[in-house]
Parts: C-alpha cells; structure tokens; sequence
C-alpha cells in the first residue's frame, strides 16, 4: 500500500526568501502540491483568492478555529494566519507531497499533528540583507517593517528545532538544496519499503 505523501514545512523570517525559494521550486518541479493558507489581511496586488491565500473574514475564520478545521494557526501583525485541514489531509491521502510555507508558531502546531513532517528552516545570509529585501517589498509600512525586523532575530532562535537550514544567499542554489531534500526525503526506507513488500509478495524475502 503507497502511504501518504510527504508533507514539507518551510519556514524563516520574513524576508528570508519562502515564498521566492516556493515559486522558483513551482517552475522546476510539477510534481509537488502547495498548501493554501488562509488569511483575514486585505489581498495585496495581484493576489487571487484560492491561489495565492484564502482571504477570509474575522468572523469565518474564527468558526474554522472553533469547529477544529484548522491545522495552526496564528495571529501575525493584526491578522489572523491558518493550514486548512481538509486541504492539506487530502492531498496527503492522495500521496502526493504537499509544501507547507508557515511562520516557526504554526510550524511547532504541525509538528505535534505531524511528527514525520520535513522541516526546512530558510534564513538570509545576514540581517543586513534581511532588512534591504523587507524594505525592497515597498508592501508594508514603516511601522509594520520595523515590527517584522523586531520579530526576525527572535524567530531565527527556533532554526534549531528544525531538520534542515537553508541559507538564502542565492535563490536558485538554494531552491535546488530544498529540491534536493525533497527527493532523499521520498527515497528513505520509512517511506518506500512498501516497494520492497511488492517485490516480495510473490515470493519470500527474508532479513
């Protein structure tokens, strides 16, 4: 029996470079399913809404978190932040892989639901980088910037709970490092033994 597929958490501070590193992954790789987050911030320019995030009200976002249909979820600058459930379990049941890019509070909520979870950690080659790429955006305000550059070093302390740190420093090597995890991540025993079963069920196989 095939068993679920992978699921792949990435995480980092913002402007660490997830969701740059998630799209160039999109343009290398069909073979990966992505996770929807939902939100309650207004879509930025150019956002559509099931691709890019769920936009939700306050309200429906709170019944989800009362009828338990949310894996994590957060509360992140003024809005709120959530995995859907029934999005994420039934691409896993499907076994496909699905990439899940979420901030280290919601990582450690995956991480209770899903203990076999691949967690990538992305950081930037320095804070000084970190701070050109946040005020590059030109998305937030000066008071909001200053609270994401605030939350960065904190945020950077939960990199050693993680399987994996990916330096950014690059987008493209880095993007192939993750590909690559990916790939070694499908191929460990724990998850393709179920190949071997096939090769033996006709037969006997013996340690």
């Amino acid at each position: 029996m095939k068993p679920q597929g992978v699921l792949l958490v990435l995480s980092g501070p913002s402007g660490a470079g997830k969701g740059t590193i998630c799209q160039k992954l999109r343009e290398k790789r069909d073979d990966l399913s992505y996770s929807v987050s939902a939100t309650t911030r207004a879509p930025r320019k150019g956002e559509i809404d099931g691709k890019d995030y769920f936009f939700l009200t306050t309200d429906c976002f709170k019944e989800m978190i009362a009828n338990d249909e949310m894996l994590e979820y957060a509360e992140i600058y003024g809005n709120y932040y959530g995995t859907p459930r029934s999005y994420v379990t039934s691409i896993l049941d499907q076994g496909k892989d699905v990439v899940l890019e979420i901030d280290p509070q919601g990582a450690k909520k995956i991480k209770k639901r899903f203990p076999d979870a691949v967690f990538l950690f992305i950081v930037p080659p320095s804070l000084d980088e970190l701070t050109k790429r946040i005020y590059k955006r030109g998305t937030d305000s000066e008071e909001v910037i200053k609270r994401r550059l605030s939350a960065a070093t904190s945020e950077l302390a939960y990199a050693s709970k993680y399987d994996y740190i990916i330096v950014n420093d690059e987008v493209e090597k880095a993007s192939n490092k993750v590909s690559n995890i990916i790939d070694a991540e499908r191929n460990r025993a724990v998850r393709t033994f179920f190949i071997v079963n096939e090769i033996c069920r006709n037969g006997i196989c013996e340690e």
